[in-house]
């Protein structure tokens, strides 16, 4: 098809040609002659190229084949979950690994009984799980949820139920250093309590039994937190017929605080009646203790030795004037000289002596007056005050 067009204006990169029913076409300069100017006039022919149609059309249709191929023929695949192992308050679950296809995978949650439980690191890597906490004899209901690119993948839903205190079937040793003699007489122990025996530890092991704590096995036990018992611990469940406490069993633990089963509990809960039969020979006084204080005796034979001193006269005197009346009150004054006078415990030993002194004549020469016998002072009498003074005796006076 030819059509001629007159140029109207050239610009840079861009020509304004005008057809003939005036029309204006914005056609590329590059593509136009180079010595064209505007009013010149140029024929342009059109035409359709069907081989090159036929072969972009080819080249579409592969590349949605491969694409087809490639992400539409396979798509991400649902979690398969299962239970590896369980106890009475822990359930170990693991599942296939995860297949995404041509997908990206954005995140693996596990849920409990409905609920988030948390989620899963390093989903390609990790394919299963333990969750510890839980209650005994209990059903949970437990599923996983993929999130990836080409969408969201539910997993069927598991119940697990955990397992009775007296079922230790769930149990899962793993032996560490020990004599070969008592390795085989766990062995036989583990056969008949229905446990299993693990040469490795393993996220299922519940726990480590052995005599010394040394070996990589031992470390890893150590480090994934696994209760490391000695042997006794597991002859101490067959005792018992339940799961017993490993506070007890550990390797550096007092057996004192191992748990007895009901058989020999027994035992010693009859023991004691016999030794209680024999407490009430021995008396509780017939104990050990402390010996009698000295002081009290000593103070009790100076007294029956040396009679009672007579009481002083003071006391006598004081004792008359007492009458029904009760004391009249005392000012201020009075009680400050009162207690003045009681933090002088001589002054008043000081005036009773004087005074028994004073009285003691007195009575003597009231004595003689009645009788009518006349009474001489006897010049060499001395007083206790002049004993004091002068360092002598009743003795080395002269009469």
């Amino acid at each position: 098809m030819l059509v001629s067009l007159t140029v109207g204006k050239v610009d840079a990169g861009v020509a304004v040609l005008l057809t003939e029913d005036k029309r204006l076409i914005e056609f590329p300069s590059i593509l136009l002659p180079s010595d064209i100017s505007s009013g010149s006039i140029v024929d342009i022919t059109v035409a359709r190229n069907h081989e090159s149609e036929a072969k972009a059309a080819a080249a579409f249709h592969a590349l949605q084949s491969t694409i087809f191929r490639t992400f539409g023929q396979r798509t991400p695949t649902a979690p398969i979950l299962r239970c590896r192992n369980k106890t009475q308050t822990s359930v170990v679950l693991e599942w296939d690994p995860i297949d995404t296809a041509t997908a990206e995978l954005r995140g693996l949650t596990l849920f409990r009984n409905g609920s988030k439980a948390g989620a899963i690191p390093k989903p390609t890597e990790v394919h299963s799980t333990k969750l510890s906490g839980l209650n005994v004899n209990t059903e949970y209901v437990f599923h996983l949820v993929l999130q990836t690119s080409a969408g969201t993948y539910t997993s069927e839903k598991l119940k697990v139920q955990t397992r009775q205190w007296t079922d230790l079937s769930g149990i899962t040793i793993t032996p560490g250093h020990m004599p070969s003699a008592l390795r085989e007489s766990l062995q036989v122990t583990v056969d008949r309590i229905g446990a299993k025996i693990v040469d490795t530890v393993r996220i299922d092991t519940t726990h480590f039994v052995c005599t010394e704590g040394r070996g990589p096995s031992w470390e890893k036990a150590v480090e994934n937190n696994i209760p490391v018992v000695v042997p006794d611990w597991v002859k101490g469940c067959e005792r018992e017929g339940r799961i017993v406490g490993v506070r007890g069993y550990y390797l550096n633990a007092d057996p004192r605080l191992r748990q007895l089963g009901p058989g020999q509990m027994q035992p010693q809960q009859q023991a004691p009646p016999g030794p209680q039969q024999q407490q009430p020979m021995a008396s509780p006084r017939t104990e050990i203790t402390p010996p009698t204080p000295e002081r009290p005796t000593r103070e009790r034979s100076e007294d029956s030795n040396t009679a009672p001193p007579p009481p002083p006269k003071n006391d006598v005197v004081e004792e008359k004037p007492r009458s029904t009346t009760p004391p009249e009150p005392k000012t201020q004054a009075e009680e400050q000289k009162v207690r003045t006078e009681d933090l002088k415990p001589g002054h008043d030993e000081t005036e009773e002596e004087d005074s028994e002194e004073e009285e003691e004549p007195n009575a003597s020469a009231s004595k003689a007056g009645e009788a009518g016998v006349p009474v001489r002072n006897k010049p060499g009498q001395a007083r206790v005050d002049d004993e004091e003074e002068d360092g002598a005796s009743f003795q080395n006076v002269e009469l």
